[in-house]
């Protein structure tokens, strides 16, 4: 087995000090601050025909720091602040490279509260954690054990909306290895009705979590609704409704973890269809249902766990007709509406479970493409690029 030394974060609760939440809660904000002040100085700066780097922005801030405006930011750990400009420089280089869309300004309410520190920043001894500015240590509940020896590069600080405090410690972990190669693939169906269909037959059911909780959570929307904007009765209701939503995404996140480990563990090679989500939550009607399935989630574990564990993820293109193509000849049907699950080939005569079939021709699919050695993947369309920078600068000319 090879060893792939992948660099691993570990999430963690943690309960803080009235002093230590208090300390916190002034560095997201302070975070939050320069990270708009620095995007704001970067757009202007575009609208003036000038390049302003990361050089350029650590400077800016130095600058800062000594107004009297914002001496405040002198009152928390400079690490963070650091970070988040580079952070910002990283969401420049993706925006220029056509990977991401204009960078956009954090908000308050919307927002992730978080601070990243590197090691200049923190202090990890004999398992205790203690952050720049802070005397006492983190109360942290080691769910899991580190790695044996884990030196942590970065330490990331985050609150939920729920209220909830998380630290997530960024380890290289030498246990992640390569697992024995094995012959087996499988092609994989996503849908509604069934989480998954695998091409073997078996299907995982859907847990359509948001549904189990859909009654509890409209009766906390509505109480949350008729309290006084602004006041503290509405605070605690709003925490209310984000304590049910991170049960929702916590049970979610569990299934498919096991699920993609499963699959991992199971088969050398996995098929899946490119989908585009983002697309198809347009659909009003089933927009709650897709979005509930996460698929997109589905498959962002799938990969990177194949990629540690040294398997193959082939996502064949979104127009492949895999439920309107017989897997036994290969004939192609007209049509094939969604509401029909079961139907009879016409030249062979054999009656297909819709969702079977298309995990057939899927697995089919990506194993030509693997033999031929053939792009796997569409060319995604281009999410920004400099016509998105020339939009916000416009938006914030008078």
């Amino acid at each position: 087995m090879t060893t792939t030394h992948v660099k691993r974060a570990f999430k963690y609760r943690f309960y803080p000090t009235d002093e230590q939440a208090a300390e916190l809660s002034r560095t997201f904000g302070c975070v939050r601050k320069v990270y708009n002040m620095a995007l704001a100085a970067r757009t202007e700066a575009w609208a003036r025909q000038e390049r302003v780097n990361y050089n350029a922005m650590s400077a800016m801030l130095t600058a800062w720091k000594k107004t009297s405006e914002l001496a405040f930011l002198n009152e928390v750990s400079s690490v963070p602040l650091q970070q988040c400009l580079r952070h910002l420089q990283t969401a420049f280089t993706h925006f220029f490279g056509r990977r991401a869309k204009y960078p956009r300004f954090k908000s308050r309410k919307k927002s992730r509260r978080s601070a990243e520190y590197t090691t200049s920043g923190f202090r990890f001894r004999d398992g205790r954690l203690t952050l720049a500015k802070m005397h006492e240590p983190l109360e942290i509940v080691w769910s899991r054990p580190l790695p044996d020896d884990a030196k942590p590069s970065t330490v990331t600080v985050s609150q939920d909306a729920a209220g909830r405090w998380f630290v997530s410690l960024l380890c290289e972990d030498a246990s992640v290895r390569h697992l024995p190669a094995e012959d087996t693939a499988v092609g994989v169906d996503v849908g509604l009705d069934h989480l998954l269909t695998l091409s073997t037959g078996e299907k995982i059911a859907n847990p359509r979590h948001e549904r189990k909780d859909r009654a509890r959570l409209a009766l906390a929307q509505r109480r949350m609704a008729k309290k006084t904007r602004g006041s503290a009765n509405r605070a605690r209701a709003r925490q209310r409704v984000a304590r049910i939503h991170a049960g929702i995404a916590d049970r979610r996140r569990d299934v498919l973890h096991k699920l993609t480990t499963r699959l991992v563990r199971e088969n050398q090679t996995i098929v899946i269809e490119d989908l585009t989500v983002r697309n198809m939550v347009r659909n009003r009607s089933l927009a709650r249902a897709i979005s509930d399935a996460a698929w997109a989630e589905f498959r962002n574990l799938l990969e990177y766990k194949a990629a540690w564990y040294g398997r193959e993820v082939i996502a064949v293109d979104r127009f492949f007709p895999s439920s309107r193509l017989c897997s036994t000849c290969g004939t192609l049907q007209e049509k094939m509406p969604l509401y029909v699950r079961t139907w009879t080939c016409e030249s062979c005569g054999t009656t297909h479970d819709r969702d079977v079939n298309a995990a057939k021709n899927l697995l089919a699919a990506g194993r030509a493409v693997s033999a031929c050695g053939a792009g796997v993947r569409p060319q995604r369309s281009t999410p920004g690029g400099q016509s998105a920078m020339k939009q916000e600068v416009s938006r914030r000319e008078p």
